[in-house]
């Protein structure tokens, strides 16, 4: 799978290890920063990945922050996107079955190594189901309509 990563300076250490271990799994991953655990502004970053995620650019993307809070307010700001926080399991499957996140956000000072890592292989393997969850993305979609 292609897909899209960036985080700000605050994720930096958990966004270099979730993309070795993704390009090392077999993934192609660009990279949109940040670069350096130098202070950035998230807003900027997050928009890069939701713009191309949005557009159809990309299918999925990842973004990281401290909390992974304002990553995903900014991200889904955007038509198309779904940009689920998820520092748990439970809530990446979730996000996959019933909502087809297409942008999985964490947070590089909430969650380590090892459970990002489940919590992205997670995210990455399970299907949406479709059926009745698909009726419900519609309605995300005629907001997008409104504006």
């Amino acid at each position: 799978m292609k897909l899209l990563i960036g985080c700000d300076h605050a994720a930096y250490g958990l966004k270099e290890t979730l993309k070795r271990y993704l390009i090392e799994s077999g993934h192609e991953v660009e990279d949109v920063g940040a670069f350096s655990e130098a202070s950035v502004d998230y807003p900027q970053i997050g928009m890069q990945v939701a713009a191309q995620v949005s557009e159809g650019r990309y299918e999925r993307g990842i973004l990281m922050c401290g909390t992974g809070l304002g990553m995903s307010m900014v991200a889904n700001r955007y038509p198309r996107v779904r940009a689920a926080l998820c520092n748990d399991l439970f809530s990446a499957l979730m996000s996959r079955r019933h909502n087809d996140a297409n942008i999985l956000v964490m947070g590089g000072r909430v969650i380590g190594d090892v459970l990002a890592i489940d919590i992205l292989n997670a995210w990455l393997e399970t299907p949406f189901e479709g059926g009745r969850h698909q009726r419900r993305l519609d309605q995300f979609d005629s907001i997008d309509s409104l504006k």
